[in-house]
């Protein structure tokens, strides 16, 4: 009799694997653009579990390297735009710098958008981490234009932070100035003799309240503000104004400085949080909501939580109710424990993959209120929550879950051996399975056991789809793309109308990656 061994049935369907993940495990390697928008969505070149942010530039760099020029744009444009990253984009422009000048005028003023990416760009450029220790003449007609595009007061109110600082910037791109105001302002940025009279109105007044000459606090960034006395008079002013990003990031400092003991300016504040304008306006992220309501001290009224559970409703209207049965899978393994955008000295979010994982899987089962949700570790366990509990609530049950290895097959096979119908299976997870690898460390002679669970769901649910999830910025992944599968990475809202429309049978081939290059140039 033939070796059963050497001989065994397999299915064409799924490939032999090709490379081992981080963890060891045997994994898919991703295609080289597909990969870099992994990295794009995901990557805040920080320390992972699995990766140091050393290797995560090198990674992001080579497969920057190997697309097109006109892929890379697009990529920069999708994960600022779509993403909402940061430092991502402003690398990829700084990488496409060294490569198509042209393509960079274009993509400009588009990813790099606002100060702070303005300060990644230039600073990565000066890094000399993409090739280059030097601005160059495009990118420093880039910046330029950059400053000639704004007002007087953008300009102003962007001068807030450092490393490089907007006057650094200035004095590295000598802009020409247009008029004598903005010639003054420049000056006055730079600490250079300027003619104060002809200084914009709101730089004025904030000399004026330096130096004592005015009682109320201009309207000025508050960051300038805070290293001076203020009182609670001046602070209650402050939050009146306050941008809704700086307000849901300084919470507490409000509450420190008595703000919130001021009912009016109180019922303001939460107003603002809850507006849904303000919130669509603000481009928030939902992990950024639940890191404001997890870090809120007992000096933050409940108004103020409960203005951001408001806002939390608004942040996520974009998960799209999904027809038929959804399983939802959730990974509580320990690397699913670290911080979601890295290890960074000094500004490590206190949100973990598991949080995000735990907020997108409520919010799932929000909008739609039949979804099973599985945990999984070593191995799955059905949960059970309330459709009707708040996010928040149900987001901190399933992260309070214990944790343990990593076994991405598990959920699919217990859905197997239920012989569980379905419809859509999304995976939320860093996809760093270890413990289903027959030989830790093999590759190449067989699919992943993710793979054969999922053929083995295929035959029971024909027209099942699945969607992994991956919240980490690695490059592999437990079931290779096809049509039936779907590969995506992202801490936003804006991936779900992604997969609703991946459920539905209407992304074009490639997924993902198509996606991307749909972004018009």
């Amino acid at each position: 009799m033939a070796s059963l061994t050497l001989f065994r049935s397999s299915s064409s369907a799924s490939p032999a694997t090709d490379t081992v993940n981080e963890a060891g495990g045997a994994a898919y390697a991703l295609p080289a653009r597909h990969a870099l928008a992994q990295l794009a969505s995901t990557g805040c070149l920080s320390t992972t579990f699995y990766a140091s942010a050393e290797t995560q530039l090198d990674q992001t760099l080579r497969f920057a390297a190997a697309v097109e020029p006109g892929f890379l744009a697009r990529t920069a444009i999708h994960a600022r735009e779509r993403g909402r990253m940061k430092d991502m984009p402003a690398l990829l422009c700084a990488a496409l710098a060294g490569r198509d000048v042209a393509l960079l005028e274009r993509v400009f003023p588009r990813v790099i958008d606002d100060a702070r990416m303005l300060r990644n760009f230039v600073q990565i450029i000066r890094s000399g981490a993409t090739g280059r220790r030097s601005l160059g003449s495009a990118p420093r007609r880039c910046v330029r234009q950059w400053l000639e595009s704004r007002t007087d007061e953008q300009v102003f109110r962007a001068c807030v932070g450092t490393r490089p600082s907007l006057a650094d910037i200035v004095r590295m791109v000598h802009p020409r100035p247009a008029t004598p105001s903005r010639a003054a302002l420049y000056a006055w940025l730079i600490g250079q003799p300027h003619d104060a009279a002809a200084l914009p109105a709101i730089v004025r007044e904030f000399e004026a309240f330096k130096a004592g000459a005015q009682s109320a606090p201009p309207d000025v960034p508050f960051q300038l503000l805070t290293a001076l006395p203020l009182s609670e008079d001046a602070w209650a002013a402050i939050a009146r104004r306050l941008p809704w990003q700086a307000t849901r990031m300084n919470l507490n400092t409000l509450a420190r400085h008595g703000v919130f003991r001021r009912g009016q300016v109180l019922h303001e504040v939460a107003e603002r949080l809850r507006n849904p304008q303000e919130v669509r306006r603000s481009r928030v992220l939902p992990y950024q909501l639940l890191t404001a309501h997890a870090a809120a001290g007992p000096d933050v009224p409940a108004v103020v939580r409960e203005a951001l559970q408001d806002a939390m409703e608004v942040a996520i209207e974009n998960i799209p109710a999904i027809p038929g049965r959804v399983h939802v899978f959730i990974d509580m393994s320990g690397s699913m424990h670290s911080p979601v955008t890295g290890h960074r000295p000094g500004a490590t979010s206190v949100v973990r993959c598991i949080d995000v994982a735990a907020l997108f899987a409520a919010a799932i089962l929000r909008r739609n209120r039949e979804a099973e949700i599985t945990a999984f570790e070593s191995k799955a366990v059905p949960v059970q929550l309330n459709p009707r509990d708040t996010v928040f609530t149900n987001a901190a049950k399933l992260a309070a879950l214990p944790a343990g290895g990593t076994n991405c097959s598990a959920p699919l096979a217990l859905l197997n051996q239920r012989r569980a119908p379905g419809d859509l299976v999304i995976y939320l997870s860093d996809n760093e399975s270890w413990m289903d690898t027959p030989q830790h460390g093999r590759f190449g002679g067989s699919p992943t056991a993710t793979m054969r669970e999922w053929e083995m769901f295929r035959r029971r649910n024909a027209g099942a789809r699945l969607v992994c999830l991956d919240l980490q910025p690695y490059a592999q992944t437990q079931a290779a793309e096809r049509a039936d599968i779907l590969n995506i990475g992202g801490f936003s809202d804006t991936v779900f109308p992604l997969v609703a429309d991946f459920a539905r049978g209407e992304l074009s081939p490639g997924h993902w990656v198509a996606e991307i290059e749909k972004v018009q140039l």
